[in-house]
């Protein structure tokens, strides 16, 4: 089907909280999620279904849009180590205009995520995960455009021991992903209500802690989530005619 009606994009060029997970069937525990992110001032939330390969129906997007003033994205996980149920699992994913990550320590699902137009992120949050990053997945996810992910909320482990241990991995691997020009994101990825922080704090904690440079950052948390989701959204559109489509970009920093 070709669209011949021209549509705008808006999307907000500030932080960005990229992975929020939530359960589909609370409604109400989603919707007091996005209210303390909108009393924290985070403008862009992306969401996840704190889940498996479940694409996030229309009518949920519809009743949590509600009288928020946020700008909500929405992304899938695909978490599996089995190859072969991985592929069958990925073709449902077809079109879809949502964000695509995918989780796994199974290096051959990696790699071939890495490597197809329909990911966007392959992700390393999992303290577990973390440490099978490779130079192999960040070459090609550059060569595709997709990201990298980690995330802060390993850091946040209560017990002492796995937290120093859990920090030691996501400094290791950082500065890998760095020092090999990664196209990579950092999300919060909390599951506790009150872990939630403005990305700015986020920011700072990541240039003290784990000596990021802020202008690295910025890309973290603003630039590349933002090439993310409209890359996202652009698979939506893939059949509109040339010069119909119009993004608009409204620059604030907030």
């Amino acid at each position: 089907m070709i669209f011949r009606s021209s549509f705008e994009v808006f999307i907000q060029l500030s932080y960005f909280e990229s992975r929020l997970p939530v359960k589909l069937e609370d409604i109400k525990n989603v919707q007091n999620r996005l209210e303390f992110c909108e009393k924290l001032g985070i403008r862009n939330v992306i969401l996840e279904y704190n889940g498996n390969s479940k694409i996030i129906p229309l009518n949920f997007k519809k009743k949590i849009e509600k009288e928020l003033h946020i700008n909500l994205f929405y992304r899938s996980n695909l978490r599996t180590d089995d190859f072969e149920e991985f592929k069958t699992r990925l073709k449902k994913f077809n079109k879809v205009s949502d964000i695509i990550s995918v989780e796994s320590v199974n290096k051959d699902v990696q790699l071939y995520a890495a490597k197809d137009s329909r990911v966007d992120i392959v992700s390393f949050s999992d303290k577990r995960i973390i440490k099978s990053i490779s130079p192999g997945v960040i070459s090609l996810t550059k060569q595709n455009n997709s990201f990298i992910e980690f995330s802060l909320a390993p850091i946040m482990e209560s017990n002492k021991v796995l937290q120093s241990k859990n920090f030691r991995n996501l400094y290791r691997f950082i500065n890998l992903a760095r020092k090999l020009k990664a196209n990579y994101i950092i999300s919060g990825n909390f599951i506790n209500l009150f872990d939630l922080r403005h990305p700015r704090a986020l920011i700072s904690v990541c240039h003290t802690l784990l000596g990021i440079p802020f202008d690295s950052l910025k890309k973290a948390f603003i630039t590349n989530p933002k090439i993310m989701v409209r890359k996202a959204r652009e698979r939506k559109f893939e059949e509109v005619e040339n010069g119909v489509k119009i993004i608009k970009e409204v620059v604030e920093n907030s």
